[in-house]
């Protein structure tokens, strides 16, 4: 039976429409029980469309986007496995170099590397940004750190990415 899932989203196109449907809803009928981070943009598309509340109805656990305050208990237990989808460009990249400036970042930022945490990264992003001279380097920097990365393609489903969880 699959634990806990640590899924994380960024503000990539779609994600107001195909996370719940394609990632969230999928998961939870695997088994999964879902702790959910959002970069506060993605938190805001989410909420603009109503399936920030959709999100929320799928888990008992809070949907973060923000970090809590001093004192507060912590709302997510560590989960051993994280899908980090959509992932931008920047998101990506704020990963490799170990940038943790929103909840979403540091809850990936803290459990990359650990041991026995798995991570799979399903980035979203133009074809242009391929050329970028670092976007290799970071694509490797998180492979070796043992993150397993997919590229989600235009018009195939993201659920695809829950085949790539151990």
């Amino acid at each position: 039976m699959p634990g806990v899932l640590g899924l994380v989203a960024a503000s990539c196109g779609g994600v107001q429409t195909r996370l719940c449907a394609e990632l969230a809803e999928p998961a939870v009928r695997r088994g999964w029980r879902l702790a959910v981070t959002l970069t506060p943009t993605a938190a805001r598309w989410l909420a603009e469309t109503g399936e920030l509340d959709r999100l929320r109805s799928l888990t008992e656990l809070e949907v973060r986007h923000a970090a809590r305050l001093p004192g507060q208990p912590r709302p997510h237990p560590d989960p051993a496995t994280f899908l980090f989808a959509p992932a931008s460009a920047n998101s990506v990249a704020k990963l490799a170099l170990g940038i943790a400036d929103n909840q979403a970042t540091t809850v990936l930022g803290d459990a990359l590397g650990e041991p026995g945490v798995d991570i799979v990264v399903g980035y979203q992003v133009r074809d242009g940004r391929f050329a970028h001279p670092a976007w290799q380097g970071h694509l490797d920097t998180l492979r070796a750190a043992g993150v397993r990365s997919h590229r989600l393609l235009p018009g195939r489903s993201w659920t695809e990415l829950l085949d790539l969880l151990e």
